[in-house]
């Protein structure tokens, strides 16, 4: 389980190797939007060579426009992770590149119209890992001016991710570097909405996000409360498990606490 995935743009090769070693939990190498198009060939080309080996994290690709030329680079390479699929907009779109490649995806959702699909992309098919937002041209799309206009958006892509049995998906990127104090209330937001994680534009990013999305004490201790229960519940095969506060344990707490506890002894 992962909380944290770190950016970089496809041309800037300079800066791969030292995304792997900052603590992210998986790095994605950008050959979208963050490469000009004049040098799409030359990222290509960098992000192909650093590919040719595996990492010590997972590294993804997010493709651009031009995805056969993308994946005439990428695809097959030892060391890549799985691919971001950006402005993905229909199920069609996931299961053609699904039989083109044997990696995780990571669909995006950028539009009104892929919004409105959200859930038919997060299970358009079994190499569908994780569902996201991509909050910037949405916004546009949308002609939302604050986070405010984002949230039923949000909550849309929760509840797909959730239906399709995905992973909760991470937040999308907050782009103001020097507001750690708005990261973390932003991701502090997005927690109660239900996502777990984000992205990240730059390495001082990291511990802000872990710090918004790690357990507490009282969380990790009330979800080891409930697992015990369950447990006991189990050795006496009574098929029910009622915690101390009277409350039975449904199927989708005890899910949540194990990803609680499971968290915690990942960040501690």
């Amino acid at each position: 389980m992962l909380l944290t995935w770190l950016y970089v743009p496809g041309d800037r090769p300079d800066r791969f190797a030292k995304a792997v070693a900052s603590g992210a939990d998986a790095v994605i190498l950008d050959l979208e939007d963050a490469v000009v198009l004049g040098r799409k060939a030359y990222a290509r080309s960098a992000v192909a060579e650093f590919l040719a080996a595996p990492h010590p994290v997972p590294v993804q690709v997010r493709v651009s426009e031009d995805v056969d030329a993308d994946l005439a680079a990428v695809a097959g390479l030892p060391g890549l992770g799985g691919l971001r699929l950006p402005k993905v907009e229909s199920s069609s779109a996931v299961t053609s590149l699904a039989s083109r490649v044997d990696v995780p995806l990571h669909p995006l959702i950028e539009s009104a119209v892929g919004l409105e699909n959200a859930f038919a992309i997060a299970s358009a098919h079994p190499a569908v890992a994780s569902l996201g937002l991509g909050e910037a041209d949405l916004r546009s799309d949308l002609g939302v001016s604050d986070d405010d206009g984002l949230l039923w958006a949000r909550g849309r892509v929760v509840v797909a991710a959730r239906a399709a049995g995905l992973p909760p998906p991470a937040m999308s990127v907050f782009v103001d570097l020097a507001d750690t104090d708005g990261l973390a209330a932003s991701c502090a937001r997005g927690r109660r909405l239900g996502f777990l994680g984000r992205s990240a534009i730059h390495p001082r990013q990291l511990p802000v996000i872990v710090s918004a999305f790690r357990p507490s004490a009282a969380e990790v201790d009330r979800a080891a409360e409930l697992l015990a229960a369950v447990a006991e519940a189990s050795s006496r095969e009574s098929g029910t498990a009622v915690l101390p506060d009277g409350r039975f344990a449904d199927r989708a707490m005890v899910a949540a606490a194990q990803r609680t506890v499971d968290l915690a002894a990942r960040y501690s």
